[in-house]
């Protein structure tokens, strides 16, 4: 593992985004589904895709999620991808969403 310098951390802008809105995205390599995530004032809406397909619809609505959101946008199958939401494999394989331990700010940044 190489090491970086703390000021190189704090060039990865990382904020608490909510889900507004979840859609299907058959066009995907991947299974995959099309998020709409509000950011605060400051960011507003932005929308990514997420293999997350082992969460439901019903459970990204409405959830507080970590995002990158100084990446340049990204082409995904025709869908313009402009935060990373992070997450880690779980025990299981499938995705486990990175999210605050508690309600947090939205648009708050990590530090």
């Amino acid at each position: 593992m190489s090491k970086i310098q703390f000021e190189d951390f704090l060039k990865v802008d990382v904020r608490v985004g909510r889900v507004l809105e979840v859609d299907p995205f058959p066009r995907a390599r991947k299974p995959s589904w099309k998020l709409t995530v509000d950011l605060g004032p400051d960011l507003g809406r932005r929308r990514t895709s997420a293999q997350a397909t082992n969460y439901s619809p019903d459970d990204l609505v409405g959830m507080q999620v970590l995002c990158v959101v100084n990446f340049e946008p990204k082409n995904i199958a025709g869908f313009l991808s402009e935060v990373l939401i992070l997450g880690v494999p779980g025990e299981d394989g499938a995705i486990s969403l990175l999210i605050p331990s508690r309600p947090a700010e939205i648009g708050g940044r990590v530090y």
